[in-house]
């Protein structure tokens, strides 16, 4: 008895798309919210980094003052062997661990950069055009 009109069919599918656009919008809007506490987060882990490489240069001064002292203790037997063994060892230490932070500061991607994207042209997909 009463039938569907096409406007009526047209109207409903507009209103699903616009109801999905805004959820979108909504999802898209809580991951940029996210992502700006991740960069808080972040900021708190780059000053507990700095207490930390605070506190690794104190016991690398530490470590240094113990290669002197082998150095010294092996001074009247074999000085240059005790140096040279010292000196290699955290010259390679330290040449590794720059290379291996260095290689983890080149390769880590943005964070939710791919997602953020998607959602952006999911949304310009459903938005009804004007």
């Amino acid at each position: 008895m009463a039938e569907k009109s096409p406007a009526s069919a047209g109207g409903l599918f507009e209103s699903l798309k616009t109801l999905t656009s805004g959820l979108i919008g909504i999802v898209h809007t809580r991951l940029e919210l996210l992502s700006n506490d991740v960069a808080e987060a972040r900021a708190h882990f780059t000053t507990l980094l700095v207490l930390g490489l605070v506190a690794l240069f104190c016991l690398g001064v530490g470590v240094l003052l113990l290669a002197i002292l082998i150095a010294v203790a092996f001074w009247d037997t074999h000085r240059l062997a005790a140096l040279g063994g010292l000196m290699a060892f955290f010259l390679a230490a330290g040449a590794g661990l720059i290379w291996l932070a260095m290689h983890k500061a080149r390769s880590s991607p943005r964070l939710f950069e791919s997602s953020l994207a998607e959602l952006s042209k999911d949304r310009q997909q459903l938005t009804p055009e004007s």
